[in-house]
C-alpha cells in the first residue's frame, strides 16, 4: 500500500492555503524557509496524492439574494434507490451539499433559496415530488456562527494512503 507522509512542512503549507488558497507560492516559501520551487513540488505532490482536491472561490450566498440556509432530512420509501434521487438532487441547483447519512433519516441536504416562499416552492414541487423521497424534515439556519475549512495544524505523522483514496471513488 502507497502511503504519503505529511511533515511539518505540507501542515505549513495547507494552513496557508487553507486561509488563502491564492497565498503566492513565494510568500509561503518566505514563511517555511524553503524555496519557492520547493513550496511548488510539494503543492503538486499534495495534489497528485490527493491531499489537495482544488481550490475554488467562495461566494456568500447572501450576496446573490439566496437569504435562507436550510438543511432539509430526507427519508427515503427504498434505501436501494439512493443513486437515482442523488441524480435528480444533483439537478437542482438550490441544493450545495448533499451527505448519506446515519439515523433516522438517509440523506441531508444544505440548500440555498431567496426566501421562504423559494424554500417552499422547492420543498413542495420539487424534493417531495421526486421518486422515492418519503418524507422531509426541514431545519431552518438562522445564523451561521463558524465557517471553516479543516483543521491542518498540528497533525503530527499524519499519513495518508493512495489506497484509501481509491476505496472511496
Amino acid at each position: 500500500m502507497t502511503s504519503y507522509h505529511i511533515d511539518q512542512i505540507d501542515q505549513k503549507i495547507l494552513a496557508f492555503l487553507v486561509k488563502n488558497a491564492r497565498m503566492p507560492f513565494l510568500e509561503i516559501a518566505r514563511e517555511c524557509g524553503v524555496s519557492g520551487a520547493a513550496i511548488h513540488q510539494r503543492v503538486k505532490r499534495l495534489e497528485a496524492n490527493g491531499v489537495i482536491t482544488g481550490s475554488r472561490l467562495l461566494v456568500k450566498p447572501q450576496a446573490l439574494g439566496l437569504n435562507v440556509c436550510a438543511f432539509i432530512s430526507v427519508s427515503l420509501s427504498e434505501a436501494n434507490k439512493y443513486p437515482e434521487v442523488i441524480e435528480a438532487f444533483r439537478k437542482i441547483s438550490e441544493i450545495v451539499e448533499c451527505h448519506f447519512v446515519t439515523g433516522r433519516h438517509a440523506l441531508l441536504l444544505k440548500i440555498y433559496c431567496f426566501d421562504h416562499d423559494h424554500l417552499m416552492e422547492i420543498l413542495v414541487n420539487t424534493i417531495q415530488k421526486i421518486p422515492y423521497v418519503q418524507s422531509t424534515e426541514t431545519m431552518i439556519s438562522l445564523d451561521q456562527a463558524i465557517e471553516r475549512q479543516v483543521w491542518v495544524k498540528d497533525y503530527q505523522n499524519t499519513s495518508f494512503s493512495r489506497e484509501q483514496k481509491k476505496g472511496r471513488e
